[in-house]
Parts: C-alpha cells; sequence; structure tokens
C-alpha cells in the first residue's frame, strides 16, 4: 500500500445498531474498488472484517476491525465497529480516533436502540455524522416514512443528499442531489428523470439553506435572490458538514452493491480529512491544554487505540500518528508510562491481514508489533516534544460473574493470562474479591462474558467456568454483651492459660470494627493484649449463622486473668478468639446485605414499568430527574436482586434504558433471605464434611 499525504486520508467510523448492515456495506465499498473480488461470506464464514472464530459462529461484530480502501488517490480508513452494545468498548476506541462517522440505519427496523446511542456517543465525540439507509433492496421498504422518523426525532439538519430510485418497487439506483444525477446498477451516471426534477429541487434548496449559514457573505447574496455557484454550495457543504451544522443522509445496498460508488465519491469529496480538521486537543505534561497540527515535518504524536494480543506475535497495537512520521528508526517515549520504547515491526493492517510498511504518516493509522510495555490509551511520542493525548471512559461494566478455572493447570496459567485478556478489552473489569474468595469479571453483557470465556481458551488454551458469584453478605450482632474466653489446657510439663473478658456491642452500619484496652492493675499483661485482639480479629472472619465475616462490632477487653508460668500470646489468642463467639452467639447475630446504588436512565414512556420491576426487586426509588424525553431514576435496591438487571432493563426498555451501578451500604437482611442464606449455608458445610 503506497504513502498517503494527511490531505487524502479519511479516518471514518462505521457505526450502528446491530444488523444494519456495516459489515456488508463494507464489503461491498471493497467490491467496488477492486480490493477483493467477491461479495459475501467466503467458505469459512469469514468476512473481510469479521475473522475471528467467535464473530464467525455468532455472525456478529465483536471485534473493532481497519479497513483501508484506497480510491481515486484517496485512503479511506474505515473502522468497522460492533452494533451489539456488549462491546461498545470498541465502538468508543474507533471515534476517539476518527474524524468522521457514518451511521447505518436499516431501511426495514428504521431507528433501533442502538441508533439512538450512536447518535449520542458521535454527538458526545463532536463527529462529522453522515446517516446511511441501508438495505433498501428488500421488499416493502418505506424510505420516506423512515426518512422522516429520522428527522423527527433527531431535527432537521438531518437532511437527504442521496435519495433511492426506485423501478416497479425495486431500488435500482441513487439519485446525487447535489450532483444532480442518477447514478444506477452498475454505476452508469445519467440524468434525473424529469418527473423526479421538482422533487429533487426542492431537497438541494434545503441543503442550500442549511449550508450557506456557514458563510455570511454567502447568505446574503442567497437571501438577496443571487444563485449560488456548485463551488460555492459544495464549499459550504463541507464546511457545515465539518460543523455538524448538516448531517447528510445517504442511502445505499450493501446487498445488491448499490449506493456503493457514491458513497465512496461522497467520502473522498466531502468527509473531513486530518488536515481539515487542523488541530487535535492535546496536554502538556503541566496538563495544560494545546493544539497539536497535522503536518509530517513536527515531532511525533501517536495515539494507542487499540491492543490485540497474539500468544505467537506478542502485542499488536493499532496506532493513530497526529503529527511527524513514526518508523522503526523512530525514538519515542511512552509519556503514560514514563519509558522510552523500542518499535518493532511497523505494518498497514486490513481485517486480519497485515502488510510490513516503512512508516505511518501523520493523520494515517497502522500498527505496531511488539511493544515492550505500552497498551490502549498511550500517547507515544519525540522524546523532547512530550504531550499527552486524552484516553476515554468507558461505560461501567455491570455483567458481573465468578470466573474459576476448570482444572490446576489452567489455574496455574491463569494469572498470567487475564491482564492480557483486560489489555486488549479495558472495558471489562477484573479483580479478586476476598470477601468471597471468588475472582469476579465484570463486562458489559452476558454475551461479552461468553465471547471473553472463549477467547480465553481459544488463544491461550486456558479452560474456565463462569458461575453466578456469591453475595457478600456480613454479619454483625444486635446487642451489646459480656463475655468469658478462658482456654487453660494441661499437658505433661508446661500448660496453657488465657483468660479474658470482653465487653462486645454493634457499631453504626460501616463503622466497621473497633478495639479497646480497658485492663486496669494488670490482670492481662500488655505484651498479651495485642494476643487477645488478634484472635478477636480472627474470629470475626467467620460469623455463627452462616460464616460470613462479622463487621460493625466494638470489642473492649476490661478483665482477665493469667498464670505467670503457662500464660502465652497463643493461650490468650485462643481465649479471645472463644470469647468473641460466644457473644456472637449471645448477642442476637444478624445477616447483612449489600445494598447498591442504581442510576437508571430510561426512555419516559418505559419509567412507570422501570419502577414496578424495582418494587419487584425490594428496590426503592430516591428521586427522579427529567432528561429530554428520558428520565434519570435514582434508586437502591439489594445486589441480592440484581443477578440478572443487565437483561432485566433491556428487556423492560427494549434495549434502550441503562444504568450505573455502585456499591452503597450495608442493611439488615429480611427473614425470608436469612433464611435461604443460613439453609444454603447448613447445606454447603455438610456436603464439605461428607466430601471430607
Amino acid at each position: 500500500m503506497k504513502i498517503y499525504d494527511a490531505n487524502n486520508i479519511r479516518n471514518i467510523a462505521l457505526v450502528s445498531h446491530g444488523g444494519s448492515g456495516k459489515t456488508s456495506l463494507l464489503e461491498s465499498l471493497a467490491y467496488t474498488t477492486k480490493k477483493i473480488d467477491r461479495v459475501g461470506k467466503i467458505v469459512d464464514g469469514n468476512t473481510l472484517s469479521d475473522f475471528e472464530p467467535e464473530e464467525v459462529k455468532r455472525q456478529i461484530s465483536i471485534n473493532l476491525s481497519l479497513i483501508p480502501i484506497e480510491y481515486e488517490n484517496t485512503k479511506l480508513n474505515f473502522l468497522d465497529t460492533p452494533g451489539y452494545f456488549d462491546f461498545v468498548g470498541e465502538v468508543r476506541s474507533a471515534l476517539r480516533v476518527a474524524d468522521s462517522a457514518l451511521l447505518l440505519v436499516d431501511a426495514m427496523a428504521g431507528i433501533q436502540a442502538g441508533t439512538e446511542k450512536m447518535v449520542k456517543a458521535t454527538e458526545e465525540f463532536r463527529l462529522p455524522t453522515s446517516v446511511i439507509i441501508n438495505k433498501l433492496d428488500r421488499e416493502n421498504v418505506d424510505f420516506e416514512d423512515v426518512y422522516n422518523s429520522i428527522r423527527n426525532q433527531f431535527g432537521n439538519k438531518y437532511i437527504a443528499v442521496f435519495w433511492p430510485y426506485f423501478q416497479n418497487k425495486v431500488f435500482t439506483g441513487v439519485i446525487d442531489i447535489l450532483q444532480r444525477k442518477l447514478v444506477k446498477e452498475n454505476n452508469i451516471m445519467t440524468d434525473i428523470p424529469s418527473e423526479m426534477q421538482p422533487q429533487i429541487d426542492k431537497l438541494f434548496n434545503e441543503i442550500v439553506e442549511v449550508v450557506v449559514e456557514v458563510d455570511d457573505g454567502l447568505l446574503e447574496k442567497y437571501l438577496g435572490g443571487e444563485t449560488l455557484t456548485p463551488e460555492q454550495v459544495e464549499q459550504c457543504f463541507k464546511q457545515a458538514l465539518l460543523t455538524r451544522k448538516i448531517f447528510p443522509v445517504l442511502v445505499s445496498s450493501g446487498f445488491t452493491n448499490i449506493g456503493a460508488k457514491s458513497i465512496l465519491d461522497f467520502a473522498k469529496n466531502y468527509l473531513p480529512s486530518p488536515t481539515d480538521i487542523k488541530e487535535y486537543p492535546a496536554l502538556d505534561m503541566a496538563d495544560k491544554e494545546i493544539k497539536i497540527t497535522v503536518s509530517s515535518s513536527k515531532p511525533l504524536s501517536a495515539l494507542i487505540f487499540k491492543t490485540m494480543t497474539d500468544p505467537y506475535v506478542g502485542r499488536i497495537s493499532m496506532i493513530r500518528v497526529y503529527s511527524g512520521i513514526l518508523s522503526s528508526s523512530s525514538e519515542i517515549v511512552n509519556v503514560n508510562q514514563e519509558k522510552e520504547e523500542k518499535i518493532g515491526q511497523i505494518s498497514s493492517i486490513s481485517g486480519k491481514n497485515q502488510e510490513n510498511i516503512e512508516s505511518i504518516q501523520a493523520g494515517d493509522i497502522g500498527v505496531i508489533t511488539k511493544l515492550l510495555f505500552s497498551k490502549t490509551g498511550d500517547t507515544l511520542c519525540a522524546p523532547d516534544h512530550k504531550i499527552k493525548f486524552k484516553w476515554i471512559s468507558f461505560p461501567i461494566p455491570n455483567a458481573r460473574m465468578a470466573l474459576t478455572a476448570k482444572n490446576k493447570t489452567d489455574e496455574d496459567k491463569l494469572s498470567s493470562v487475564l491482564p492480557k485478556i483486560q489489555e486488549d478489552d479495558p472495558s471489562i473489569k477484573i479483580l479478586r474479591d476476598d470477601d468471597i474468595k471468588q475472582t469476579l469479571i465484570y463486562a458489559m453483557g452476558d454475551t461479552h462474558l461468553h465471547v471473553i470465556s472463549e477467547k480465553l481458551k481459544r488463544k491461550f488454551g486456558v479452560n474456565i467456568e463462569l458461575i453466578p458469584p456469591d453475595i457478600p453478605y456480613k454479619e454483625t450482632i444486635r446487642k451489646s454483651v459480656k463475655v468469658e474466653g478462658k482456654h487453660k489446657k494441661q499437658s505433661g510439663g508446661h500448660g496453657q492459660f488465657g483468660h479474658c473478658w470482653l465487653e462486645v456491642g454493634p457499631l453504626a452500619r460501616g463503622e466497621g470494627y473497633q478495639f479497646e484496652n480497658k485492663i486496669f492493675g494488670g490482670s492481662i499483661p500488655k505484651q498479651y493484649i495485642p494476643a487477645v485482639e488478634k484472635g478477636v480479629v480472627e474470629a470475626m472472619l467467620e460469623g455463627v449463622l452462616a460464616g460470613y465475616k462479622v463487621v460493625d462490632l466494638k470489642v473492649t477487653v476490661y478483665d482477665g486473668s493469667y498464670h505467670p508460668v503457662d500464660s502465652s500470646e497463643i493461650a490468650f489468642k485462643i481465649a479471645g478468639s472463644i470469647a468473641i463467639k460466644k457473644a456472637l452467639m449471645e448477642g442476637d447475630s444478624i445477616l447483612l446485605e449489600p445494598i447498591m446504588t442504581l442510576k437508571i436512565t430510561a426512555p419516559e414512556a418505559y419509567m412507570g414499568a422501570v419502577i414496578d420491576d424495582l418494587n419487584t426487586k425490594r428496590g426503592r426509588v430516591l428521586g427522579v430527574e427529567p432528561l429530554e424525553g428520558w428520565q434519570i431514576i435514582n434508586a437502591q435496591a439489594p445486589l441480592n436482586e440484581l443477578g440478572k438487571y443487565i437483561t432485566d432493563i433491556s428487556s423492560i426498555t427494549a434495549a434502550r434504558g441503562f444504568y450505573e451501578m455502585s456499591f452503597s451500604h450495608y442493611e439488615e437482611a429480611p427473614p425470608k433471605v436469612v433464611k435461604t442464606v443460613v439453609e444454603q449455608a447448613k447445606l454447603e458445610k455438610e456436603t464439605k464434611e461428607k466430601e471430607g
């Protein structure tokens, strides 16, 4: 692949709701440019950008793929993203480095939950965005209905720039409104049919009325009745698109290849190049905002936006160069890690295929293999020109499962493999929960979790099981008690003697544990007090109700006795343990359950259903805030009731709602929950004793 100047590069994110046809449209574009010689699944089920076994199995995009397409001396870097919301991390990574977005809408399905989410995402990243109404080859499509629904929901700045041409209700061509031409099958260009001319004139005027607002001089001429030249309209159009004053609506059929050449022409002629953007925001070493100019003559600055780990090749880092030239001889520093980095092999990547190249120019995207420590979100730059690009935030992963190795061999591998999986996908979170003694993995949904499991097996040969995690219940007491702990044992020679009196009482929720020494007069020597506390703390690791950790206790040692020969630290530790166990038995032990805070965002129409569902989960609504046709519901509910909430909220809100969840506090569990938990603990104990 030849080297392109930044003027002739377009970095384009393809986004949509799942199933809208991004991958098939991309194949159509590649076929039109002769990058591939046929459209559709090849023998093994792969497509140009969906080639991982997990993608072939599910017939969906899972990973962000880069597909560069060369067209009329222009390099179009298409970033094909998953439409399934479980893989939103891949989408956000693509949007971070793209200069524009093409949002696909299924002509049959119309606006879907993912469409709304992608509109919000492109708005967040302030990307120039065009909409492609795809799959117009399907029977009984109503293009105008879909087009009008887009304008009604998202605004009148969504304006048709292409219009579909139907013959006998069959989609056979695309009318380019700006060029005033009809492009038929096989890319034959002809005049617009006379009967459609008035409609196309009206649509053209709608475009002009919007785009001319970006130029005060031309606006004055237009309002004065002057006719603008095609060049003037085109210049205004490009500026309006760049500044998000217009959102062009295009049409296509990825399956029949109609519209592919028109989309390529549109991308080449109107979508912004890196030099159109001109400057990109960054931070200097004092965290002060600066601007990076796109130029190959400037010092190097680049951002790693995706990491892939190959068990044979090692790290493969996908990188966007903003300034300078990245080559194998470049001296670079990783600003985030504060280390010099050694450049490995530089390549151009197209789906799963890599081609070695000498350099990546400013404005372009490529890959580097075998970086030592650099990871997703890191900035690479020249040592004498240190800057940092801001990385992105990911939605909080709420799908939660416990991860266990299937055998000892897998367990031994797991600790070294999990960091690599997390590097590949920063949208997941893996942590060890010591309270329940389980490794937990948090992801965006059930499919996301199972894909991670499959990747562990395929890439690293590690077999795991995903099981519902235990709930980290806690135990405490209701009332204060005074208890005695005595450990006395005689066996030939020295015996063992430890004796203490403790006052044990409940603390307020969340205060944890306090220990106080009120021994006066030396009834217990000072050197044995820490041993008493150690026995107390160890005994609190396992409560008397169901074996959960004990919290929110104040323990005061106020009396005791000792033997000058037989007393020892171990004897007083055992005495402290005996005493605290008595306190838990006599102090009316109770079970505490974790309560989570929920911030649920849902369309207004679904608010009642969301609240009704919360009521079934022992939830309570704390407040509701309106947000432009949506509602933010602040609530609390027990973690025990939220195991499948990510699925529930999707079902209740037609996949449009989402939520953030965080720990709030512990509360006393109701009797029904206590009974279930205690019975389960008893059963597990009996099972272990039988197996032991």
